[in-house]
């Protein structure tokens, strides 16, 4: 079988840097060197470090389209989430499903770009502008996997189920293709998308291979979209589907005061309360956003070894609130972050995020790291690291348990061998840095992860490899002018 070598300066792996090399398989897998006959391709990387690939954990792809549109004042009072929504409501009233490919393929190459290699797309789009049903209701959702499989990062479609406008609350027409009325419908076009992705599944196959890989690049998950969009009987229904399958189950939490109130009137708890109390939470369950949560609830969270995605760069520009996640930490809570509405991609700045909205709210440093010792300069680099490793690790490890990331077994929670690590059985999935880009220039093995952290630059991304494959070489992407163009000629016939 033809192995890959990739050896560059610095490899990170067991929570620190070290010199070393990695090599791949044909299955997209690392692999334990054995002969050195058998290394046929290798491939020197000077002055650069790899890194695990960064998970995406939360995407709505259409949303790339009002990047900067949405910048201004739209009513005498004030602007909100609220009023936010009712614009992008209007953007995804009129995309095509070619639109929706055209879209997706830019957001998806930005995550490659910045160093992302899986993804997990909360997809919502279901129907006509509209509201009129395709013949095929998943049309958009395979549109959206044709992206990424172009794009050549590896994806977890979360398909969402949205059944109403809210409770007491009239149907808002701009949702129209959105909505599944029913849990029977819902659940009959999951079977049918995991039946139809099964049957096309292109797996990822290393550079110069003859054999198919086994790892998936795509696998389904299901997202009920929020208390105040699914009723409990529709959402207990979708959920016990996704327990009996084993599919990772997403949904909005708490993002908004609103609908933590709107939740209490309706079933006299709020929307963790109500989850955990109906016996919904669980190790498969991400609550995206959860911000407006007490400590009671936290602790729900925790004991259900449930997940939350933060989203810091969407949840700012929204003015959701702040992630508590100090206090996350301190009960064990495993924290993936995603981009959500792509304001913009870096899933490092919403890293680093996490970290600095919590300096800024509590008037004080290193507020996430462990332990309240202080340390000295004579301590070991991990010590010095914990901080910038923990946030890494939820930019990596956690989203990809967090969307049911295959390490051997396709779409399945989680596997014997994770994503989001560089260890032999792993998927081989990884990006680069420049080591002498100036936004890290000078840092040493022991202190490269805290500059990684806090300070790189999305320049310095230079390689991004998915299953042994490079899909970005020396900062580019092979398709990057293409999806450029039509991503361009898509925003002139939206907003001229």
């Amino acid at each position: 079988m033809t192995k890959h070598i990739w050896s560059p300066d610095l490899i990170y792996t067991d929570g620190h840097f070290q010199p070393g090399a990695l090599l791949c398989n044909d299955a997209g897998e690392i692999a334990i060197p054995e002969h050195e006959h058998e290394v046929a391709i290798s491939r020197r990387l000077n002055n650069r470090a790899i890194l695990p690939g960064l998970v995406n954990a939360h995407s709505h792809a259409f949303q790339r389209v009002i990047r900067g549109r949405t910048e201004y004042r739209t009513t005498h009072h004030r602007d909100s989430f609220w009023t936010w929504r009712e614009m992008m409501y209007s953007a995804a009233t009129r995309l095509s499903p070619e639109d929706v490919y055209d879209a997706s393929r830019m957001a998806f190459l930005e995550m490659a770009l910045s160093g992302t290699t899986s993804v997990g797309e909360f997809h919502y789009l279901h129907h006509g502008p509209d509201g009129v049903r395709y013949e095929d209701p998943n049309l958009l959702a395979k549109q959206v996997v044709r992206a990424a499989e172009d794009v050549g990062l590896r994806i977890a479609l979360l398909r969402v189920a949205y059944a109403r406008s809210g409770y007491e609350t009239e149907v808002n027409p701009m949702q129209a293709r959105f909505m599944e009325a029913d849990g029977e419908t819902f659940l009959k076009n999951v079977d049918q998308l995991q039946s139809d992705l099964t049957k096309s599944r292109s797996p990822i196959v290393g550079e110069g291979s003859h054999e198919r890989a086994e790892v998936p690049s795509t696998w389904i998950g299901v997202a009920p979209h929020s208390v105040r969009a699914v009723p409990l009987d529709y959402l207990k229904r979708v959920i016990d589907f996704a327990n009996d399958q084993k599919l990772p189950v997403h949904m909005h939490v708490a993002e908004q005061p609103a609908e933590v109130s709107a939740c209490i009137e309706e079933y006299g708890r709020s929307p963790v309360a109500l989850l955990d109390t109906e016996g919904l939470l669980s190790e498969r369950f991400t609550a995206v956003h959860s911000i407006h949560v007490t400590p009671k609830a936290i602790a729900m969270l925790a004991r259900a070894r449930a997940f939350v995605c933060a989203c810091p760069t969407t949840e700012r520009n929204l003015g959701d609130g702040i992630l508590p996640a100090d206090a996350y930490f301190q009960h064990g809570v495993r924290i993936a972050l995603g981009t959500d509405s792509h304001t913009q991609i870096d899933l490092l700045e919403d890293a680093r995020e996490l970290e600095y909205h919590l300096r800024l709210q509590k008037l004080e440093r290193v507020v996430l790291q462990s332990s309240n010792s202080p340390v000295d300069a004579d301590q070991t680099a991990a010590v010095k690291t914990e901080l910038a490793a923990k946030l890494f690790d939820c930019a990596t490890i956690n989203g990809a348990a967090s969307i049911g990331s295959p390490g051997g077994s396709p779409g399945g929670l989680p596997a014997e061998s994770p994503g989001g690590t560089l260890a032999p059985g792993c998927p081989a999935d990884f990006f680069t840095v420049d080591l002498d880009d100036p936004s890290i220039a000078g840092a040493s093995a022991d202190d490269l992860l805290s500059n990684v952290v806090f300070s790189l630059s999305k320049n310095a991304v230079k390689d991004v490899v998915v299953g042994g494959r490079r899909i970005v070489a020396d900062g580019r992407h092979e398709q990057q002018e293409e999806i450029v163009e039509k991503f361009k000629t898509l925003q002139r016939k939206l907003w001229s």
